[in-house]
């Protein structure tokens, strides 16, 4: 008698386990078709306000070189000669000698407007995310510099690597709906 007790706790065992992956399975089909029929997709963005600059998005990010770029906020900026975000604060001249820019990469390309003011423009293709003429942008100027997550060139990871070690916990997922994160307002113009 007490085989035949043993024999059926274990098929109500296993039923109940059959039970509970079917329910899960046809939650998890509900979870994605309602996710397809409201065609919400979600991307990776960083907040320019919580980012600390710290370099991991160079190294972090599975792509290489990162999905991470500088971008430029030019409502922001000062159009300085001397701009923190391209010449190293401890440069031996305050020339546009290589040893005297910021960027490892030379991406940040410098165009005279008038005197005494230049434009900053960062190559896209050049920038790995290493976040120097952001913190130089930051410290030494308007911080009108600064990283965001470029969405045709980010895999959309179901989880970020560079969010898992960000310490600032800057990075987040949203709609991608939202317009970008970025510091200025010269990607709202189209609203006004």
């Amino acid at each position: 008698m007490e085989k035949k007790s043993k024999s059926q706790s274990r098929r109500n065992f296993i039923q109940n386990g059959v039970r509970a992956s079917l329910l899960l399975s046809l939650g998890t089909v509900s979870v994605a078709a309602l996710t397809k029929v409201s065609g919400q997709d979600y991307v990776w963005q960083i907040d320019p306000f919580k980012c600390t600059q710290c370099g991991r998005c160079a190294t972090d990010c599975v792509m290489a070189p990162s999905a991470v770029k500088c971008l430029h906020a030019f409502d922001l900026c000062g159009y300085c000669d001397l701009c923190g975000g391209y010449l190293k604060p401890d440069a031996n001249k305050q020339s546009t000698a290589a040893e005297n820019q910021l960027c490892p990469t030379a991406a940040i390309e410098r165009r005279f407007i008038e005197e005494p003011y230049f434009e900053y423009h960062i190559d896209e293709e050049l920038c790995i995310g290493c976040g120097k003429c952001v913190a130089g942008c930051t410290s030494f100027g308007n911080g009108s510099m600064h990283l965001q997550i470029i969405h045709d060139r980010c895999l959309n990871c179901n989880i970020c690597s560079i969010a898992q070690v960000c310490p600032s916990d800057a990075i987040s997922r949203v709609p991608a709906s939202e317009a970008y994160k970025v510091k200025g307002d010269f990607t709202n113009n189209s609203k006004a």
